[in-house]
């Protein structure tokens, strides 16, 4: 199954990444985005690992928890759209319009 990282997703990652060189260490962002991206291609042959997501209960919304990270995505029939990679306190809200 294709897996696909949306612009929100890319964004955290560089976020993560960003976080830990203000944090003087660097190689803990570089290794948390490796490992994620490790999971996440796991749903290329496993796509119902995840969760369904608890705050939308949504059976195509799903999540994979990379402590301290929540990987979710939507899963399609042909493909999965990571979403967000954020931190796993919190919480899901729906986007404003």
């Amino acid at each position: 199954m294709e897996v696909r990282l949306a612009a929100s997703a890319l964004t955290d990652l560089a976020d993560i990444q960003r976080y830990y060189a203000e944090q003087g260490v660097p190689d803990v962002g570089t290794r948390q985005t490796a490992e994620l991206l490790t999971h996440i291609e796991h749903l290329e042959t496993h796509p119902d690992i995840g969760r369904i997501v608890p705050e939308f209960n949504t059976p195509n919304l799903r999540e994979l928890i990379h402590p301290p990270f929540r990987i979710v995505y939507w899963r399609g029939h042909e493909r999965i759209n990571i979403v967000r990679v954020w931190r796993s306190e919190r919480l899901l809200r729906m986007p404003e319009k």
